[in-house]
């Protein structure tokens, strides 16, 4: 077992002795000048907390039954082992944690990438991010994914604001999925996506920006500018229960409505 960097090791090094203390293999002399190390030693106090819980793994293997024609495991663990023994198994049981954390650390980061790349994925469909979109991203964008595969759609263009969408709804056990391909639509724009229930009341399925070059404008001259924009999101209602949808501005401007 290494000591702390920096640090000569010479074989009485009482950092060594971490590992028998946490055994309880020390006698009460040896046990109290460890006491008394270990209360000024930051790297022995990091090592005693990992090594935390050895000592009633060791007492459980003491309960277990030996082979026929072998001593007992109690009978082979009622003599302590030396300290150099205590030593590496503390080793091994350091190595195996460090190597949990390490795979816990390479998970996190997994999950981050898979959070960070998902709303990426779908800026690069609608061309919300100004980049160059990849056949692999636009396939991957659950919007455009969800909106390909449902069978209920109702499109519906605005005479006034020439802005055409369309609205792909599907039933959930909490209520109702839906998704909108937004076009002919130029920014700088906040909007939402209003369901209207039968009974009046309101709910916000979800929101987005419109940058300046817009989306889904006939004739444009940049792929960002050409796409559709595809956005979902749900409401409490039932799909039976929706009047109609909304396409709304932050400021109050209804920019095309769409029947359910």
């Amino acid at each position: 077992m290494q000591g702390p960097r920096g640090q000569q090791n010479p074989g009485d090094n009482i950092h060594e002795t971490v590992g028998a203390y946490a055994l309880g293999i020390l006698d009460d002399a040896e046990a109290t000048a460890f006491e008394a190390h270990l209360a000024t030693c930051e790297w022995c106090g990091q090592q005693l907390d990992e090594l935390a819980g050895m000592e009633p793994m060791l007492a459980a293997l003491a309960d277990l039954p030996a082979a026929q024609g072998t001593p007992a495991i109690g009978e082979s663990l009622s003599a302590r082992p030396s300290p150099r023994l205590a030593e590496r198994l503390v080793d091994e049981v350091s190595q195996r944690r460090a190597v949990k954390r390490r795979r816990g650390m390479y998970l996190v980061a997994a999950a981050a990438a898979l959070i960070i790349g998902g709303p990426l994925t779908v800026m690069a469909v609608s061309g919300g991010d100004g980049g160059t979109k990849t056949p692999a991203a636009m396939a991957t964008s659950p919007a455009k994914a969800a909106f390909q595969t449902m069978t209920d759609k109702v499109t519906a263009t605005d005479p006034k604001t020439s802005v055409k969408a369309t609205v792909a709804v599907e039933p959930k056990d909490w209520g109702t999925h839906a998704v909108l391909q937004l076009s002919n639509v130029k920014g700088p724009l906040k909007c939402s996506l209003i369901a209207v229930g039968k009974n009046g009341e309101r709910e916000t399925v979800t929101s987005w920006s419109v940058p300046d070059w817009g989306y889904g404008i006939p004739g444009a001259t940049t792929e960002q500018a050409k796409n559709p924009l595809y956005v979902h999101g749900g409401a409490a209602f039932k799909p039976n229960q929706i009047d109609h949808f909304e396409v709304m501005t932050f400021d109050g401007k209804q920019l095309v409505q769409v029947k359910a």
